[in-house]
């Protein structure tokens, strides 16, 4: 499970995040493009774009259910 103090900078603010459990593997940004991307250096994934819409809200929530690693949280906010 994702755990919040774990989260990485580069999250922008809001209730879904990524943490330093994240693998890279890709699932995330294929299932959300609009609101997950890669960090390069790092090689893992973070949230660029907290969702505006219920499809994108339906999106993150599918990516966090589908991480393997659970890297993906929502804190609820």
């Amino acid at each position: 499970m994702a755990d919040i103090a774990n989260r990485y900078g580069d999250n922008v603010a809001g209730k879904f995040y990524v943490d330093n459990q994240c693998i890279d593997c890709d699932l995330c940004r294929e299932t959300a493009p609009d609101n997950f991307t890669r960090q390069e250096d790092g090689g893992y994934s973070f949230v660029k774009k907290q969702p505006e819409t219920p499809e994108e809200e339906a999106l993150c929530k599918e990516a966090m259910e589908g991480c393997p690693v659970e890297a993906i949280g929502n804190d609820g906010n």
